[in-house]
């Protein structure tokens, strides 16, 4: 039954509306006659945002908040159906790229990405994986963005878990609007293109050089 909090239209403080006694949370409240109209896309997107594996590929101390947003019982990663963070890249599609990449390591997170099931997204997390962080080097990739294209770009040195959290969010948006078909792989192929023939960040104008490079 409905209670008192309810006001003359029925709608309590947390803007559910009741009916007959029973409060109404959702699309049945939004839905009455039973019918919903979208698109292809649309229905594809939010099945997709809503089955996210994700494939750990931790490199250094970003990997530990990584954990904690995967084990903590107060991120409740779970909700969003991505608790399985997996170990083989065949049943995941989502690389989460956490600490800096070597020049060793390089082809090796490539092989993996192309292991990966499409569509497949990623995440580079921290100032390492980024732009190479402080480690600005022969050694290390100036961004991960010269091995595979990256989605979100999630600063920090180390980010929280909350932000971590924050990205996934922006990237369930992102996989919303995501296109189909051939829309989709002319999408991939530019950003992919795009991706190998950037500069590497010591390249770039207007940037202090440091390290080994000064």
């Amino acid at each position: 039954m409905c209670g008192v909090a309810a006001d003359w239209n029925g709608i309590n403080s947390d803007g559910a509306k009741c009916v007959e006694g029973i409060y109404l949370v959702g699309l049945e409240d939004k839905l009455p006659s039973g019918v919903l109209l979208s698109t292809v896309e649309g229905l594809a997107g939010y099945m997709r945002k809503s089955s996210v594996w994700p494939a750990t590929f931790g490199l250094a101390c970003c990997a530990i908040e990584m954990m904690a947003l995967g084990s903590a019982p107060k991120h409740d990663i779970s909700r969003f159906g991505m608790e399985r963070f997996s170990a083989s890249p065949r049943q995941a599609d989502l690389m989460i790229v956490a600490g800096r990449v070597s020049q060793k390591m390089a082809p090796v997170l490539r092989q993996i990405y192309d292991q990966m099931t499409a569509p497949k997204w990623v995440i580079s997390m921290g100032a390492c994986a980024s732009s190479g962080g402080m480690f600005n080097n022969y050694a290390i990739v100036q961004g991960v963005d010269h091995i595979v294209p990256v989605d979100i770009y999630l600063p920090g040195c180390p980010p929280r878990p909350e932000q971590l959290m924050d990205a996934i969010i922006k990237l369930h948006a992102l996989i919303s609007d995501t296109k189909l078909g051939p829309n989709r792989e002319a999408i991939i192929k530019e950003v992919e293109l795009a991706a190998l023939n950037a500069l590497p960040t010591h390249q770039l104008g207007n940037f202090e050089k440091k390290g080994l490079l000064a």
